[in-house]
């Protein structure tokens, strides 16, 4: 069980770092189930292939419009 443990945090270790390769960060959060509906929807319907992605489009409209 140990050795099954030390495995995974390596493989989430080298996940991590590509991320920080590619240029992004890994972020956890609490949303209310509404909000987290809202996001899947949206995945849903702009046919994006995660909810990352589709945080992404809706900070990136926020941005938009504050400028």
């Amino acid at each position: 069980m140990l050795k099954e443990a030390s495995r995974d945090n390596e493989k989430v270790a080298r996940y991590r770092q590509r991320v920080r390769e590619a240029g992004a960060r890994e972020v956890l959060f609490q949303l209310p189930d509404e909000t987290l509906a809202l996001i899947d929807d949206i995945k849903k319907r702009q046919g994006l292939p995660s909810r990352s992605r589709a945080l992404l489009q809706l900070i990136e409209r926020g941005i938009q419009a504050t400028q």
